[in-house]
């Protein structure tokens, strides 16, 4: 049994310092403490779905391609995102290939339009009700669209597309849009977005599913978003609206045939106002009908045209009466022209009071909780013949989606895709798309009332300038509801085919009504996928000749 000896254990620790006397601390072994190795983390490329937005510092995920669906005609979107790893990465630029298709197809690279997405800030959020659909709060928000390259790039502005710089641990988001050519084959296609510094590169394969099916070149969705001057008059903003598939409020008439014919415009305003004032409840009243006609005169026999003269009159029945005049003036000036109004369905407007057997009001332009108020008034002035339309503007409930900034992604899209499908209506309307601040691209207040803002309010573009292009850059947003107006049309194609019940019941499952719609990108994109793959099936059967361009 062994044991311990104290005397010899004082020897050794006399010995020790001794030693430390004549040599230095230094003798005397240390603890050594393990090296903690820093792992480098190089910077990463990786893909997400149109429908999600990026933070700037969120994790980077592992999705590193890119597969996608489409028609013909039609716009599909994805997220590249470059994130910074433990430092830096600078110079970056980006470049699409062709996409190179069945039996020799090409889709060509010009196909794809790249947008490196701008931040902006929301310093005051919109109002928060508490409950149901609500606003996601402060903080920083991808939202303006500079684009790589494309035809109306004037300058190099002080917001570049390319090269740009990604900070450590920061991502920075690209848009790519892909527009399906109305000739392209159906079937797969393949291609590569580069992305590279001047020392290296990464490349995102894409995977792109074409149907073999078209999407109309004019939306069956009617709308009017409105702008102020000068865009009013600016061809560059109606045609940038139109490439997203919505009508601007009204276009010049020496542009509407081509514009028509070209980009797909279904509907337009004269330009007669009635100022109607929902304070003081006043309204101007009506032009003579000769200058009506004389105005509608100047657009292409045939093309759908509305006058819009009065907003918001609910509480203003004192002003009925110049609405009658207003719709009997333009009836009589020519039985194409509709009578457009924000305002409720009520027995008082029923007839224009000029003879006709018409409804003062042709398109019944309704917030979600006017139309739950209307209930029965909806049907019946259907049966009349009429429109109905919807349109969101502040935060005026706690259910319906909303078009502030502060709002998840599908908001933007439910609206005019399959929740206007579920409910019946054919149209919808946006006030404005044009609301600026002075500095538009760092002061996103919006519309603000003495106690509210309402961040992005009333603006769906940005002023081309600071990013050098010639005209005016999208949003995020606006890109948002383009694809829920193609979602309206695929219920649309498949109403056409015979298939409208069938189409009816998967809108429902997502976007039943204003109060039930999911919050889920994924149900409503598996949705789309269903209708598509059903519309190609249908589509097989008819002959080429009957697919709409």
């Amino acid at each position: 049994m062994s044991g311990w000896n104290p005397t010899v254990l004082l020897a050794q620790c006399a010995l020790a310092l001794v030693l430390i006397g004549l040599f230095g601390a230094a003798f005397v072994p240390q603890v050594v403490k393990p090296l903690r190795l820093v792992q480098e983390r190089d910077w990463t490329v990786w893909t997400v779905s149109s429908m999600a937005r990026i933070g700037r510092s969120d994790p980077p995920q592992s999705r590193s391609g890119v597969n996608i669906r489409a028609a013909r005609g039609e716009y599909e979107a994805f997220q590249v995102v470059v994130s910074g790893g433990s430092s830096a990465v600078t110079s970056v630029d980006v470049e699409a290939s062709d996409m190179a298709g069945p039996e020799g197809s090409t889709i060509p690279r010009e196909s794809l339009a790249l947008y490196r997405e701008h931040y902006v800030q929301v310093t005051h959020p919109s109002p928060d009700p508490g409950r149901g659909n609500r606003p996601l709060g402060i903080g920083w928000y991808p939202d303006a669209l500079i684009p790589i390259g494309g035809p109306r790039i004037a300058s190099q502005g002080e917001l570049k597309g390319v090269p740009f710089d990604v900070g450590a641990n920061t991502n920075q988001p690209l848009w790519v849009d892909v527009h399906v050519p109305f000739d392209a084959h159906p079937g797969t296609y393949t291609g590569t977005l580069r992305v590279s510094t001047a020392r290296q590169e990464r490349r995102v394969p894409i995977s792109l599913r074409v149907w073999d099916f078209a999407v109309p070149l004019k939306p069956t969705l009617k709308s009017s978003f409105g702008m102020h001057e000068p865009s009013l008059n600016d061809r560059r903003v109606h045609e940038l609206l139109l490439q997203h598939r919505v009508m601007p409020v009204s276009v010049n008439p020496r542009d509407a045939a081509e514009l028509e014919e070209q980009f797909g415009l279904n509907i337009t305003g004269l330009r007669f106002w009635g100022n109607s004032e929902r304070t003081a409840c006043t309204m101007d009243g009506p032009p003579e009908p000769a200058q009506i006609a004389s105005a509608l005169n100047l657009y292409p026999r045939g093309m759908s045209v509305y006058i819009y003269p009065a907003d918001e009159i609910d509480r203003c029945p004192g002003v009925f009466s110049k609405v009658r005049g207003w719709a009997a003036a333009m009836h009589a000036a020519d039985a194409r022209i509709m009578n457009l109004v924000t305002v409720s369905p009520t027995p008082a407007l029923y007839y224009d009071g000029g003879g006709t057997g018409r409804p003062a009001v042709d398109i019944w332009a309704l917030l979600p909780k006017a139309w739950e108020a209307a209930g029965a008034h909806i049907r019946t002035v259907q049966a009349k013949g009429g429109e109905v339309w919807s349109y969101t503007a502040l935060v005026q409930d706690a259910y319906s989606p909303k078009w502030e900034i502060d709002f998840s992604p599908i908001n933007y899209r439910i609206q005019p895709g399959f929740i206007s499908q579920s409910l019946g209506l054919t149209g919808i309307l946006y006030w404005r798309v044009d609301l600026w601040t002075a500095a538009p691209y760092q002061d996103l207040r919006g519309y603000t009332t003495e106690s509210n803002f309402y961040p992005g309010e009333g603006m769906l573009v940005y002023p081309g300038g600071p990013a050098g292009v010639d005209g005016v850059v999208p949003s995020m947003r606006l890109k948002w509801i383009r694809e829920g107006v193609e979602d309206f049309e695929y219920v649309a194609i498949l109403k056409r085919l015979g298939r409208g019940e069938w189409a009816l019941e998967r809108a429902r499952r997502v976007g039943p009504d204003w109060r039930n719609w999911t919050q889920d990108p994924s149900a409503l994109e598996r949705v789309r996928n269903e209708l598509g793959d059903e519309i190609e099936r249908l589509s097989s059967r008819e002959p080429a000749s009957n697919q709409s361009r």
